[in-house]
């Protein structure tokens, strides 16, 4: 026996399995787009939708994991309640087991010609849908393919009574099994390779049911501890759902191992009646697990979702991406009331606006990630708001409206526009910090110094410009205006002393394009100021 000939082959089996995993999940999600965000968004209204939600997102993207961070992500962002979460990571248990069956299929010898095609639809075709067509296709092969090597590294571990009498000692002791199919899953960082591992290990013979269980059970537990590690100084929200996963793991691993007996004669039953092959009996067993801890906890989510908000207390300042005030009843019946619902939420996204460039200039100085964080959540709120809002005022447009109601949707749209390029400048100012921190370059104190000076400047001016679009007040309006110049002057001031600070070299190349550019952002914010102020003196 070539020792080293077989750990590499199943080191690299290994290798290739988990690159298929993730290429093909990635390009899935590419082919899926903004739509897996939607399906989410929409159609988790209650734990059971959530559930169901779950199967088919993971399903389509080949990893809870993947599934926990956009649901996290939502429950950030006030689109989801923390129960609605748990029916997603729910079903998200029971998505991720489609992969152990689709491995199950025997299919590793066209693995190669699988690849083959994959390839030539990526390279010798632009279109993008045919290429993530091509990349999941690829990715499908490469599965099979490292799976195939990772059988053939497994295959004489059942010659060795070393390992005999490892499988014996973990038939024996099942929380062995549970401790080593969690250990296994953080190690490799996929529940998916951990689990086509004992796929092939009780395929060759090398390990029996009774201790293969265990193990599976474990790779489950495994698999929250990735999103465990993820959720470490993240949100309030981000770590209750990922303690939730835990929890829903622990309890259904630790219920089925005191039926472990009867959940092994289940399997065998299943196995003769259906004529499974021993990598299908495994999978048919991860899915059984999955669906059953399912239907055994979900009537008790809302006991979870308290025991979570317990263990983890604490309020989140959440940026809810909804808009709060939009009633399209009011549209036909009153188009002046549905004006001014839309105007709150104009308001909203102003407000948004002039938190996120906050927090950019706050994250300038002290480069705490949280607060980029925060920048681009209130980004993706304004761009949200934004779609709301102009949807709502195209449909306000097709009823009759007074002039003065004319010139009000006039106003919004405008500034709706305004706001939302606000937004994409202070997301600019955020990568402006970002290609600082990452290229470690340094500025000195007078240009930071200079830079707050302007932010200032920024600030006063959008918050006037807020202020004049609230009250409807003409004269702050024309206030801005005169901000602005001032804005301008200070633009050129400042570029003009960071020229002299770069010959005398006290400020690099380097510093000088981030500042620059972090000044021509902030020039712009005024700009759009500008334009909201003069939206409003255009209304009278």
């Amino acid at each position: 026996m070539d020792v080293q000939s077989l750990v590499f082959t199943f080191l690299g089996g290994i290798g290739i399995f988990l690159f298929a995993v993730k290429f093909m999940g990635d390009g899935l999600q590419k082919a899926a787009g903004d739509r897996l965000r939607d399906l989410l968004d929409k159609f988790t209204t209650n734990p059971f939708m959530g559930v169901l939600t779950g199967i088919l997102v993971t399903a389509l993207i080949q990893s809870s994991t993947g599934t926990t961070v956009l649901t996290i992500g939502l429950v950030n962002a006030g689109f989801m309640t923390l129960r609605q979460a748990i029916g997603v990571i729910m079903g998200a248990n029971i998505g991720t087991t489609t992969t152990a069956f689709i491995i199950s299929i025997n299919v590793s010898e066209y693995a190669l010609p699988i690849i083959a095609l994959g390839a030539f639809m990526l390279f010798f075709f632009k279109a993008p849908k045919i290429q993530n067509i091509g990349q999941v296709v690829f990715g499908i092969g490469s599965l099979f393919y490292g799976l195939k090597l990772m059988g053939q590294g497994l295959a004489p571990l059942r010659d060795l009574p070393a390992f005999a009498e490892w499988t014996v000692t973990l038939s024996d002791n099942p929380l062995l099994g549970v401790l080593v199919g969690t250990v296994m899953t953080v190690v490799i960082q996929s529940s998916t390779a951990a689990i086509g591992i004992i796929q092939q290990l009780y395929a060759q013979g090398a390990i029996d049911l009774s201790a293969a269980l265990p193990v599976l059970f474990g790779d489950n537990i495994g698999t929250t501890i990735t999103a465990v590690i993820a959720a470490i100084g993240a949100t309030v929200a981000a770590r209750r759902t990922a303690l939730t996963h835990v929890i829903f793991n622990l309890v259904g691993t630790a219920i089925v191992l005191i039926f472990l007996r009867y959940f092994q004669r289940l399997v065998e039953y299943l196995a003769e009646t259906f004529n499974l092959n021993p990598m299908m009996q495994i999978a048919t067993a991860h899915g059984v697990f999955n669906v059953a801890n399912v239907i055994m906890l979900f009537p008790f989510i809302g006991v979870l979702a308290w025991i979570v908000t317990k263990l983890i207390p604490g309020e989140d300042a959440i940026v809810e991406f909804k808009s709060k005030h939009l009633d399209t009843r009011f549209i036909g019946s009153s188009p002046s009331i549905a004006l001014g619902q839309a105007q709150q939420e104009v308001l909203r996204m102003a407000e948004y606006s002039y938190e996120g460039l906050e927090n950019a200039a706050q994250y300038l100085v002290s480069g705490d990630k949280k607060q980029a964080e925060k920048t681009v959540q209130y980004e993706q709120a304004i761009n949200n708001l934004d779609r709301e809002i102009t949807e709502y005022l195209i449909q306000v447009s097709s009823q009759s409206l007074s002039d003065q109601d004319s010139k009000k949707h006039s106003t919004l749209l405008d500034s709706i526009r305004d706001i939302e390029r606000i937004g994409d400048h202070m997301e600019n100012i955020v990568e402006l910090k970002d290609y600082q921190k990452s290229n470690k370059v340094t500025m000195s104190e007078t240009a930071i110094s200079d830079l707050n000076e302007m932010f200032d400047l920024t600030k006063d001016t959008l918050k006037a410009a807020i202020s004049a679009l609230e009250h409807h007040d003409v004269e702050k309006a024309k206030g801005v205006l005169e901000k602005e110049e001032l804005i301008d002057k200070m633009e050129r001031r400042l570029r003009k002393q960071h020229i002299t600070r770069m010959n005398d070299g006290s400020c690099t190349g380097g510093s000088g394009i981030v500042f620059v550019d972090i000044v021509s952002n902030l020039e712009r914010i005024g700009d759009h100021s500008v334009n909201i102020a003069e939206a409003v003196i255009g209304e009278y």
